[in-house]
């Protein structure tokens, strides 16, 4: 009668326990190596420094704000007989720049941001037309109107940051930002929609930092809109002479920061 023995009976062998063993400890080691290495953090971004520097690339869409005049608003007024709307719609552009990063606090950074910015202003004017298919004899017309501009911009920004999470950090940025055309007023005059050469917007938007072994990248979304009335008086189409009182930019920028 053969003895009764605990391997015999699972019938297991010391070598498939061994191997058993020793897959476990590969396994754990893997699953701590994987857990450090997701704690790592990167050394980038300069958080620490008092100044740091970088560059942006950008793409906007841009418009202009339009308010009609009392002229436009009064139905006898005799010039505007013929102008049924003026229309604006977003139009894309692109601009690149510098980053300059002065550290306040831990989560607060001053940020002076200059830039070149290419935008184009695209606007139909609509007007009523003789058309004898239509029910009343009257049509309407599209006229496609093109502004188009070089700014030099410098923004002034607050940006405030959460806490760093391993290598993430969500931000909020505000601020002004001061913007010049680079063509002379006397060029601008001759535009379909003629436009002062200086102007202030406001400008608010937020992202997130993340910080790689080399850089930190920070994509970000931003809205502008013009504190300043642009409209130049006496020029433009003549079409739409008097009926335009105000003209205001805006514009949705993404950004996509290196530092």
């Amino acid at each position: 009668m053969q003895d009764a023995n605990i391997w015999h009976k699972f019938n297991l062998h010391w070598y498939k326990v061994i191997l058993f063993g020793l897959c476990l400890l590969f396994t754990q080691s893997q699953l701590v190596q994987a857990q450090q290495k997701s704690l790592i953090f990167n050394p980038s971004g300069s958080d620490n420094q008092p100044l740091s520097y970088g560059f942006f690339l950008a793409a906007h869409n841009s418009s202009l704000r339009i308010k009609y005049s009392d002229n436009f608003l009064n139905p006898n007024y005799p010039l505007l007989g013929d102008v049924r709307a003026i229309m604006p719609s977003f139009s894309p552009g692109f601009a690149l720049g510098f980053l300059v990063t002065a550290r306040l606090h831990d989560q607060v950074n001053l940020m002076f941001t200059p830039k070149v910015g290419f935008y184009e202003y695209r606007t139909e004017l609509q007007l009523f037309t003789n058309d004898p298919n239509a029910i009343n004899g009257i049509g309407i017309s599209t006229v496609p109107l093109l502004t188009e501009e070089t700014l030099v911009e410098m923004p002034l920004l607050f940006k405030y940051k959460s806490q760093r999470f391993n290598n993430t950090r969500m931000f909020f940025i505000g601020g002004v930002n001061g913007q010049f055309r680079t063509k002379n007023q006397e060029e601008a005059n001759e535009d379909p929609i003629a436009l002062k050469g200086t102007d202030l917007a406001l400008e608010m938007g937020l992202g997130f930092d993340l910080y790689f072994r080399y850089f930190k990248f920070s994509p970000e979304i931003r809205f502008s809109h013009g504190m300043m009335n642009l409209h130049q008086e006496g020029y433009s189409d003549n079409r739409m002479a008097g009926a335009i009182s105000d003209i205001r930019r805006k514009s949705i920028t993404v950004y996509l920061n290196f530092q």
